[in-house]
């Protein structure tokens, strides 16, 4: 038995104990209490209080909507995935095939060192490389997308001959290259082709070194120096890439953001430059600027500052990642923008836009009503994908323009589609004189009633009241256009085809209805349902594009017919 000390002992230890639980239980209960006013949540044992009723029945504010936060943007849940960034500048097509198009690349240059009779220890340390850019070097392409990647090469590899010559050669005896062609005319000249499935533009640049290392860090002005106007231009965008990712503090949060922004313009359709809308360099510089004044913001944050910040921009103000920028040369053209963005790796140079008064309309009517929907996230009927549903061209607009491109292969319709939306443009400021307001559909639409390769596009007009749309000098103005300077280009076919075809470019302005024109009517269509003039280029323009193939049988079997008389008169005059 303890002593009376002992047990009296143990006995204040146990009161002391039963006091401390006691607190502690009044602290629990107090905080149960009071939670459901602040957090929604409700204890089954604990009494509402006065206070409590007060605040359930006449709540200041919606106080339960505080910790009711939307998801992470949810459509499509595969293209909110971040892709993790990879520096490495080169990339394999396929794990079967061993080859990658930097090893190509690193073949062709010591080829075009032999063949420039360079010493033997220069052709033993000379290299070119591969630089990546654009949505792929950023890290948010998709399946099926196109890789933009860059030929950078020593300062004795012309452009004129080594590239699109020598490389030209090497790369279309290769079995991963299904088509290839050379773009000489565009304001930065490249080769597109498909590797291994995949679609690749490769333009060119040049430095000042006889060896190009792997790693090479365009950023550094000493590889900037002394380097031709075509190089220039071509290192642009991959400057314009490493010098984002080289400011950005969070590098995954900025590819979610971007991700998510290119895929709401597309579906709002104002994406795509060549018809007048913003395209992935502008994206990702106004995706940047956000994400660098925001550093510390969530995603839902960020697509939220995105549309308050350029929904009020006070256009045409520039647009410049880093204020104080010195502009000492700027472009007479890019000042009259309706939208100027200047590139981060350079102080005078603007991203360059096909912007006009109906799609900087357009875009700006987007950015407003994405901060409309995105300004109270805590409203009860929000959901992210009102924000990314499509744009509804059929109820929007009661007339369309219609416009229809075939060719006989699926390659030359490649390369006629690319050159008549390269010439949208002057079309698109015709239709705005004319009509004062058009919106170009950047979706391209399949006519599967035609036996041939087609696109079609879909453009949307609002009815002038002075104005009518004269559709045959629409017609006659742009056929002027895509007729100036157009080649002929067929890769695989080198002069020997017989299909002499020409390719088709069809207008057909008409009212909204979901059954289709038959574009091959001639104008005179007895269909009641069409409205304005049809008209078949294969008609009024057979000499835009020809595929090639019948004046060299006409010559050859010319040739054959000179060589045998000659052989028949030798014939004669030996016996």
């Amino acid at each position: 038995m303890l002593p009376l000390n002992a047990r009296i002992a143990g006995l204040k230890s146990e009161r002391e104990q039963q006091k401390k639980s006691k607190k502690t239980d009044r602290r629990s209960n107090f905080g149960k209490r009071f939670l459901p006013s602040c957090m929604g949540f409700q204890s089954p044992t604990s009494r509402p209080t006065r206070s409590d009723a007060v605040l359930n029945h006449h709540p200041p504010f919606p106080i339960i909507h505080q910790f009711l936060l939307p998801p992470p943007l949810p459509p499509p849940s595969t293209v909110l995935l971040p892709i993790p960034f990879n520096p490495s500048l080169f990339f394999m097509m396929d794990n079967q095939r061993s080859i990658s198009l930097l090893q190509i690349v690193s073949s062709w240059i010591k080829k075009v060192a032999c063949l420039h009779q360079l010493p033997e220890h220069q052709i033993a340390v000379t290299s070119a490389t591969i630089l990546t850019y654009g949505s792929y070097g950023l890290g948010v392409h998709s399946s099926g997308s196109d890789i933009d990647a860059l030929c950078v090469a020593p300062f004795f590899a012309s452009i004129a001959n080594d590239f699109f010559v020598v490389l030209y050669d090497m790369l279309r005896r290769r079995p991963e290259v299904s088509y290839i062609h050379c773009v000489k005319s565009a304001k930065v000249p490249l080769m597109r082709f498909t590797f291994e499935g995949v679609s690749i533009d490769l333009p060119y640049a040049r430095l000042n070194v006889l060896y190009v290392p792997e790693n090479v860090d365009i950023l550094n002005p000493f590889f900037m120096r002394n380097i031709d106007d075509t190089s220039w231009k071509s290192l642009s965008g991959v400057r314009a890439n490493k010098y984002i990712l080289h400011l950005l503090p969070n590098i995954e949060k900025f590819q979610c953001m971007l991700r998510c922004l290119k895929l709401w313009a597309k579906r709002r359709g104002v994406y795509g430059t060549l018809l007048g809308y913003l395209g992935g360099v502008h994206m990702t510089i106004l995706a940047a600027y956000v994400c660098l004044r925001h550093p510390d913001a969530t995603l839902n944050a960020l697509i939220i500052n995105f549309f308050q910040t350029f929904a009020f921009w006070p256009w045409p103000s520039p647009v410049m990642l880093q204020e104080g920028m010195l502009l000492t040369v700027v472009n007479a053209i890019e000042t009259r923008s309706f939208m100027p963005i200047f590139l981060p790796s350079s102080c005078y140079e603007y991203c360059h836009t096909n912007i006009t008064k109906s799609t900087f309309f357009r875009i700006r009517t987007e950015f407003l009503r994405g901060h409309e929907m995105t300004k109270d996230l805590l409203k009860p009927d929000f959901i992210w994908d009102n924000v990314f549903e499509p744009f509804p061209y059929s109820k929007r607009y009661s007339q369309f323009l219609k416009i229809c491109l075939t060719s006989p292969n699926h390659y030359a319709l490649i390369e006629w589609v690319g050159w008549v939306k390269s010439r949208f443009r002057g079309l698109l400021l015709h239709l705005e004189v004319i009509q004062g307001f058009c919106d170009p559909n950047p979706t391209e639409y399949v006519d599967s009633e035609k036996a041939e390769p087609n696109v079609v596009f879909y453009w949307g007009l609002q009815p002038s009241n002075n104005n009518i749309l004269d559709i045959d000098s629409v017609k006659g103005e742009f056929m002027k256009i895509i007729k100036n300077g157009y080649e002929v280009v067929d890769p695989w076919r080198n002069g020997s085809a017989s299909d002499s075809r020409s390719e088709g470019c069809v207008f057909d302005s008409r009212r909204n209805q979901s059954s289709p024109v038959d574009p091959w009517r001639n104008g005179s269509a007895s269909d009641s349902r069409s409205e304005g003039c049809v008209f078949d280029s294969r008609r009024d323009l057979r000499v835009s594009k020809v595929v090639p193939g019948g004046s060299l049988n006409a010559f050859l079997f010319l040739l054959i017919g000179v060589i045998s008389q000659r052989l028949a008169m030798i014939k004669k005059k030996g016996e």
